[in-house]
């Protein structure tokens, strides 16, 4: 599937450190921004895409230091990596933009920080996975992959996708294998240091749209403490619009893309 929506893709570029930052947009209507997660790219999303594009503008970058994207400038922070995407935004969408923002996993954060420089340039924010809201943080330790080749490398991207990215390892197809081998390949920032702490939490009184929240049920950075995290964003955000998707893990909208669409679709019509 990411090569048909490749192909479908306008691709967009705008500056980013000493290059560029990619972006891809399908499909017309209101708009709708989707950040991916840490050592992923725009693929993350492949599941979604052409559901959303049916009836709006989607618009998914690789963020700055991963995919075809090139380093931000200075050192990597969600703040820094969101006035990179900011500025991109003004340069593709113009100044009277107005645009729906999902955030997955470090996406979530960098979203946070987005949504509170965009303003009311942002009509909803929607976070999905999301970290750095002030809680322990639950590691997963995952087999190093760099030595590895053929099927035995093939073999740790599948067991790094049960660890953390899924919940039934069954749903692991040969379409998330090669979108693990690409995204791994392509990452040079390393997100994972950026993910704890209370970075998104902080910017949540800063943000002047309506917070909506998904979890996949058995999320491996959250289970079982996903109640806890939402409770965090009821208290900052009383507005909030919150889904549990059960049995589905981290990757929620790639293993459960039906419920995860539906669910998203009604935040985004609420």
């Amino acid at each position: 599937m990411p090569d048909s929506l490749e192909r479908t893709a306008e691709r967009l570029t705008t500056p980013c450190g000493d290059g560029e930052m990619v972006w891809r947009r399908w499909g017309s209507g209101s708009v709708l921004v989707l950040l991916h997660g840490g050592s992923g790219s725009w693929r993350h999303w492949a599941h979604n895409i052409a559901h959303f594009a049916a009836t709006r503008t989607v618009i998914a970058p690789d963020t700055p230091g991963l995919g075809e994207s090139a380093r931000p400038p200075g050192d990597p922070h969600p703040s820094s990596i969101a006035a990179v995407m900011a500025a991109g935004l003004a340069r593709i969408l113009g100044p009277d933009r107005h645009y729906d923002l999902v955030g997955f996993s470090f996406g979530a954060n960098c979203a946070a920080h987005l949504a509170a420089l965009e303003g009311a340039h942002i009509r909803s924010l929607t976070i999905v996975g999301a970290a750095s809201l002030g809680l322990p943080r639950i590691g997963v330790e995952l087999v190093k992959v760099r030595s590895k080749q053929g099927e035995e490398r093939r073999e740790a991207h599948r067991e790094n996708l049960a660890r953390l990215m899924f919940h039934d390892r069954a749903l692991i197809d040969d379409e998330a294998l090669a979108i693990q081998e690409w995204n791994t390949v392509h990452a040079r920032l390393v997100s994972k240091g950026l993910a704890s702490g209370s970075s998104l939490k902080d910017q949540l009184p800063k943000i002047t749209a309506p917070v909506r929240a998904i979890w996949g049920g058995r999320d491996a950075v959250a289970w079982p403490h996903i109640e806890e995290r939402l409770q965090v964003l009821r208290d900052a955000r009383p507005e909030l619009r919150e889904k549990v998707i059960e049995g589905a893990g981290h990757w929620v909208m790639y293993e459960a893309p039906t419920a995860f669409n539906t669910a998203l679709e009604a935040m985004l019509e609420g």
